[in-house]
């Protein structure tokens, strides 16, 4: 599971909502084809490792595949069953912030219907609506 190896504050704060578009990130930069972010959200380590491996079974030993998206933000829970007060909690889990526009993955050396359907079953793992992109028709 991606997460990241030493962080400079183990807690965060989650903030508010996730406004804007994408500035960086919006664009196809390694492969041909791309998974785009229709709205902002939180996407789990655990999403994009899903997703992953639904990408990386579709297409099986063929083509290569990047991921976009790094999750770095830490979140925590408290205990169930835990009475209010008494801190904050441990972390539990990482997520990554997407918003709008943003490129989640990329694939490059596979058939077009082939990413297609690859990057269908990835986006059914994930919070946030997406949508299929190509290089050219960028």
């Amino acid at each position: 599971m991606l997460m990241p190896k030493k962080v400079k504050h183990r807690k965060l704060q989650r903030g508010g909502k996730i406004r804007g578009t994408a500035q960086r990130g919006s664009s196809i930069s390694f492969g041909a084809y791309g998974l785009k972010a229709l709205e902002s959200n939180l996407i789990s380590a655990r999403q994009i490792e899903a997703a992953r491996r639904a990408m990386t079974r579709y297409i099986q030993r063929g083509g290569k595949i990047w991921i976009r998206i790094f999750p770095d933000k830490p979140m925590t829970k408290k205990g169930d069953e835990t009475p209010m007060g008494k801190g904050k909690g441990a972390v539990d889990h990482f997520v990554s912030v997407v918003k709008a526009g943003k490129i989640l993955f990329e694939m490059d050396g596979v058939k077009e219907s082939a990413a297609r359907e690859a990057m269908n079953l990835a986006a059914y793992k994930l919070n946030v609506k997406t949508k299929f992109i190509s290089k050219e028709k960028e």
